[in-house]
């Protein structure tokens, strides 16, 4: 199985400051939807891993998450496509917890439901964070520049460890270049 393990907020859908607290805020990129399916029609199993502060702040809790995550699943199966796992952090970041990345826990918890390795697998995000856990966990790097993307560019530009990184401008540029 080839795996591509995708962030959410500012890859998938629109990121906000603010947090995205219900289904009615959680509203895809354009062309993202088509991306999933796209990838899942070429063979590749698909996955999300993605940090929900929002529920250790207290700002909504695990049934609004849920019902977002049915919202983006019930698109992207309905463009043929298929999310093999989503696996997400709710924890505060003051948690110290083993599962909000950069830390490696969701990518284990991926490998462990689908039996499969991420080693070499394509991890997408659009911030430092998941560049950094996807060269902890020797995923091949991608930003793209939706969401915090841009800022997280310059950064890249800054930092010589992190030049590897393959930057696309969404993830339907991504999808359509490994399809």
């Amino acid at each position: 199985m080839r795996l591509v393990i995708l962030d959410r907020d500012g890859v998938i859908n629109e990121d906000s400051d603010y947090y995205i607290k219900s289904a009615d805020e959680w509203r895809p990129i354009p062309g993202s939807i088509q991306a999933v399916a796209r990838l899942t029609c070429a063979g590749f199993t698909v996955a999300v891993a993605t940090n929900q502060s929002g529920i250790g702040r207290g700002l909504f809790d695990l049934n609004a998450l849920d019902e977002m995550h049915h919202k983006l699943t019930t698109l992207v199966n309905a463009a043929g496509g298929e999310i093999a796992k989503i696996a997400y952090c709710p924890h505060h970041p003051d948690d110290r917890c083993d599962c909000r990345k950069p830390a490696t826990g969701l990518v284990k918890q991926i490998e462990k439901e689908l039996l499969i390795s991420a080693k070499h697998a394509w991890l997408v995000g659009d911030s430092l964070k998941d560049i950094q856990l996807a060269q902890s966990c020797e995923c091949k790097p991608v930003l793209v520049l939706t969401g915090k993307g841009k800022k997280t560019f310059l950064q890249l530009k800054e930092n010589k460890s992190l030049q590897e990184t393959l930057v696309f401008p969404d993830l339907a540029a991504f999808a359509n270049a490994i399809t």
